[in-house]
């Protein structure tokens, strides 16, 4: 019996159908980790922009959620 290293049509990356890569910041391994510096500097950005304050300790997914709410509130981030 040989194998082949060639990969079978059944083997991609990418397409169309649906997204798995989005997850829920809930169901994140390091949701609960610390946010990231980069997190926080654009959470610092967005805050200002839209006239809030938030706590320094958020987690990685609390902050995700956070980026989210905001850049819908100042208008920023993906447009589709």
């Amino acid at each position: 019996m040989t194998t082949s290293n060639t990969p079978s049509n059944d083997d991609v990356i990418g397409g169309t159908s649906g997204d798995s890569t989005i997850k829920d910041p809930e169901d994140w391994v390091t949701g609960d980790e610390a946010m990231t510096g980069a997190q926080r500097s654009y959470l610092e950005t967005l805050a200002r922009e839209a006239g809030e304050t938030l706590p320094a300790d958020l987690t990685k997914a609390e902050a995700s959620e956070h980026i989210d709410r905001l850049q819908a509130q100042t208008g920023r981030g993906a447009s589709d």
